[in-house]
């Protein structure tokens, strides 16, 4: 199993020791995932941080005409869960599902909860990585209520410039609230 994406990735916040490394290895689970297959479904409770060494993920929504809406990508050296229901155990009102070929180590509450007591520091980088998502969607939601469809796509490339290439247009634009056709005209006048 691979970690050291993981630990290089704790480490841009603070120095870990050898031995503390070493507890990692029988608590993160490293999984192969194929592309648009699911690690959350709806009605389920969200049992896993996860860490995208390679690939890329999306969080959506369904809502109750069937259509999708995006919430949250991620891809290398990034984390997606759906923070609520991991902490409450509650069922998960969301997906999440692979968009490329992914390569992820996840980790469990109970394992996750043994490293805080074994490694406090992580504790303190958990909650840097936290507030850091927590930002995001502030920003997301006031990108929604007072920007246009541009300067959604502007922040869009802003906070993503890796996955402008990767991700299909129709999910671009389902994150952004606007249809892949709208999506086309933005690129378009961008361009030019």
């Amino acid at each position: 199993m691979t970690i050291q994406p993981l630990i290089s990735h704790f480490e841009s916040y603070l120095h870990f020791e050898e031995s503390e490394k070493l507890l990692f290895e029988d608590r993160v689970i490293q999984r192969q995932i194929r592309r648009r297959q699911s690690i959350l479904q709806e009605g389920f409770p969200c049992k896993h941080y996860t860490f995208v060494v390679e690939g890329c993920f999306r969080m959506f929504a369904v809502d109750q005409k069937g259509t999708e809406h995006n919430i949250q990508f991620a891809a290398e050296n990034d984390w997606i869960a759906d923070i609520g229901s991991f902490h409450s155990d509650r069922p998960s009102q969301l997906f999440i599902e692979a968009v490329e070929p992914s390569l992820i180590l996840q980790i469990e509450k109970q394992d996750l909860y043994y490293l805080y007591t074994h490694i406090p520091k992580l504790d303190r980088i958990f909650k840097v990585i936290i507030e850091d998502k927590y930002v995001e969607l502030q920003n997301r939601v006031l990108q929604n209520i007072s920007s246009t469809a541009q300067n959604r796509y502007v922040a869009f490339l802003e906070q993503y410039p890796n996955l402008a290439l990767r991700l299909p247009n129709t999910q671009i634009a389902s994150y952004l609230g606007i249809t892949p056709e709208f999506l086309s005209k933005i690129r378009k006048e961008i361009a030019s």
